[in-house]
């Protein structure tokens, strides 16, 4: 899972397989170049090397996820709409600099795919 801005910065990288640091670099690089370039009316699923790319643009963040030709790509979609109502629902409105500033429950969200401040109250 990437979460980059729409300059490119990457706001969190989430590998779910092992890749080194040279190569998830790599990775990283080639695939927000590609979702950048594309223009916002073109189709949110692309094929990308042996695998797809779903990806969602909410305000000035893109999240994205690379899965399996033979993953689901609706529910991959529905996956990331989820995990940014989960972080709106903490942060309020979520944006860029929540992100940047919260990144440790960011990132445990991402994790454990429910947020790690359930049961403690929200700022």
């Amino acid at each position: 899972m990437l979460l980059f801005s729409r300059h490119g910065k990457v706001r969190l990288a989430k590998w779910f397989t092992p890749h080194s640091a040279k190569e998830s670099t790599k990775l990283t690089r080639e695939i927000v170049t590609t979702v950048l370039s594309r223009k916002t009316k073109m189709c949110n699923i692309l094929e990308w090397q042996d695998r797809k790319i779903v990806y969602k643009r909410y305000a000035s963040l893109y999240f994205a996820m690379c899965i399996d030709n033979d993953d689901n790509e609706l529910l991959t979609l529905e996956i990331i709409h989820r995990y940014v109502e989960t972080l709106d629902r903490y942060f309020g409105n979520v944006c860029e600099l929540d992100i940047v500033f919260n990144f440790d429950k960011v990132r445990c969200a991402s994790s454990r795919g429910r947020p790690c401040w359930v049961g403690a109250a929200a700022p």
